[in-house]
């Protein structure tokens, strides 16, 4: 459990208070049902109480928040981010809605900068590599699983919220719930939108167009569920965002640059369940569509389009052994990217003109199988899990991962696992023209991680050591780079009485390990050696506070290590006052003393960041 555990929840009754959950129950470590208490991997709920204070913010800006994550950013909402989990990039972790692969298959990269916060009932982030034995590919850093708002339909209700922040910043969304003895239907829309502000901090002595760089969308979420017998059930769940960001490219030549994005995911499952058994056989499929109108456009009229499609479908049976969970299961996914043709520039100091070329990449097949076994015992924790996936670009990867914890003292644990990952090529390491190689191999990583963690009462505090090796990293088109990461996390989170308080450090050491290299023992890009998070809460039934502090050390922004961000310390507060039983306001105050710092820098751009900004907003719940 992380160091940001939940603090804001809805009133009982006025004489009682709220009381936070230390030890929730999580489906992604395992793929089923486990409380965080037997899980061997360090693992992170964000429910939905929580998300209550990321009101107008996007799912990159609630990441940044939590212990052990860091982000970059080329300007403000919805512009591209990376964040860095465990010493790996977004290309390395594993992003999943509702189970089904979220990403752009042409960067690597999820687009978490265009989905919005307000339409997400839940988070669950599992650090480190052993979802790669459960998920497969792009797992090597952990696996994030997003929960489309609807999934645990309470009652039924409809809920109105409209908020305003600072940039011009607003946001009007509008839910309605139904629940039955059998069904729950939720469905969910949003607008956001703000005017951003400039993003190039050092505009003056570049030509970029100097004016603010805006973000909107609409977003939407369905989530239909129904019971049709006590061993038959079956759902459908959607998530959307259609977005427009502004950004600077070119100065006054291309003055109205700006990328259109169509984001999502949806899936549909049916299961039946007997005493001894579940089975889940579900499809889905995920968008990632972006067209760019810039200096890199052939045409700028018509943009550069890369439209990602992923197609899923999944088997899976999970059997009560006696003792233990027992499951097996197969999928099935294929990977299609449709890319308008490209300019290709040659290599710095030619000054050639481009050459347009088409970006014709193949489509990918990958046939997987898995089993795993799960033991949650009074004195001891298990699991195990292989996993088999067969690429139609590279053939076979396994992959495996064995851990196990044991409780010496009442609330103590003690355990240690190892775990080997895997990470695809993407279509443009693969196919790109002019950069392309399609013979290269997946990145792979062997992964150690011990343990020892205290869950009692009103605290739970995990100290956690981790040792990675990762070969066959790619970069300059082979696969001949590789890195070395160790690393700390100590969390902390408490709760006495009205008052919820805690901690996360985390201290990485994640260096390039390539013989031979000009630039081996140099830190990697963007990741920081050291980093924290402390906080504290206090709760009343009728409102409550949280005030909140996370620094980041210095980073560099280039593989030589030449050029150094400076460190940072953000102090955030937010607030909710319940009025009524019916209505709700939300504030965030953000970077409360005005911290100048950056989030990247790139071609000699260095990036700017919002100062103090603020969002408040009223919510209004009809049941």
């Amino acid at each position: 459990m992380s160091a940001t555990a939940a603090t804001t929840l809805s009133p009982v009754s006025d004489d009682s208070l709220p009381e936070v959950e230390l030890d929730k129950i999580v489906v992604t470590a395992t793929r089923t049902p486990t409380k965080t208490s037997n899980i061997i991997a360090q693992t992170r709920v964000i429910d939905k109480e929580e998300l209550q204070r990321y009101q107008g913010q996007t799912i990159v800006d609630v990441l940044k928040s939590q212990s052990g994550i860091n982000i970059s950013q080329s300007g403000g909402m919805g512009t591209i981010s990376n964040f860095y989990m465990r010493g790996y990039d977004s290309k390395q972790v594993l992003v999943i809605i509702d189970g089904i692969r979220y990403s752009s298959i042409s960067t690597g990269a999820p687009s978490l900068n265009l989905l919005s916060a307000d339409q997400i009932e839940r988070i669950e982030i599992l650090y480190g590599a052993s979802g790669s034995s459960v998920y497969g590919s792009d797992a090597m850093g952990g696996v994030i699983q997003i929960f489309t708002k609807g999934n645990n339909v309470e009652q039924s209700n409809i809920s109105t919220t409209a908020g305003y922040g600072s940039n011009n910043h607003y946001q009007v969304g509008i839910t309605g719930q139904l629940k039955n003895d059998t069904s729950s239907l939720s469905l969910g829309v949003s607008r956001n939108e703000t005017d951003g502000f400039n993003a190039i901090a050092n505009s003056d002595s570049y030509d970029y167009n100097d004016d603010d760089d805006g973000f909107e969308s609409t977003n939407a979420s369905l989530v239909l569920q129904h019971r049709f017998t006590d061993e038959l059930t079956a759902g459908v769940s959607g998530l959307y965002s259609d977005s427009t960001t502004d950004f600077d490219s070119g100065g006054n030549a291309f003055p109205d640059v700006h990328s259109d994005q169509k984001n999502g995911s949806a899936n549909a499952f049916v299961q039946y369940q007997t005493p001894l058994t579940i089975t889940k056989l579900s499809y889905g499929q995920s968008i990632d569509k972006s067209t760019s109108y810039d200096a890199n456009s052939i045409d700028y009229n018509e943009g550069s389009q890369f439209d990602t499609t992923q197609e899923q479908a999944r088997l899976e049976t999970s059997i009560n052994a006696q003792p233990g969970t027992v499951i097996v299961g197969a999928e099935w996914l294929s990977q299609k990217l449709d890319a308008s043709d490209v300019l290709v520039y040659p290599p710095y100091p030619d000054t050639t003109p481009p050459v347009q070329t088409a970006y014709n990449p193949d489509d990918r097949k990958v046939k997987s199988a898995f089993v795993g076994y799960q033991l949650a015992d009074t004195y001891y924790d298990l699991q195990a899990n292989y996993r088999v996936d067969d690429n139609s670009q590279y053939g076979n990867e396994s992959t495996y991962n064995i851990g196990a914890a044991i409780l010496p003292l009442d609330g103590m644990r003690i355990g240690a696992s190892y775990s080997t990952g895997f990470r695809a090529p993407t279509f443009n390491d693969l196919y790109y023209p002019g950069y392309n190689n399609p013979d290269l191999k997946p990145e792979t990583s062997k992964n150690t991680e011990v343990f020892v963690e205290y869950n009692k009462g009103n605290q739970v505090s995990r100290l956690t050591g981790y040792h990675t090796d990762v070969e066959d990293l790619i970069g300059g088109n082979t696969n001949t780079a590789e890195a070395k990461i160790k690393g700390l996390s100590l969390t902390s989170d408490w709760q006495v009485n009205s008052f919820i308080f805690g901690l996360g450090y985390d201290y990485l050491k994640a260096e390039n390990n390539t013989s031979g290299s000009s630039n081996k023992g140099n830190e990697l890009v963007y990741r920081p050696k050291n980093s924290g998070l402390i906080y504290v809460g206090y709760q009343q039934p009728s409102y409550d506070l949280r005030l909140e502090a996370k620094h980041t050390d210095d980073r560099f922004s280039d593989v030589a290590n030449q050029t150094k961000l400076d460190s940072y310390t953000l102090v955030n507060l937010s607030s909710s006052v319940y009025i009524n039983p019916n209505l709700r306001a939300n504030l965030r105050i953000d970077n409360i003393t005005d911290e100048d710092y950056t989030l990247a820098s790139q071609f000699g751009n260095e990036y700017a960041t919002e100062g103090t900004s603020y969002f408040t907003s009223l919510t209004y719940d009809w049941y």
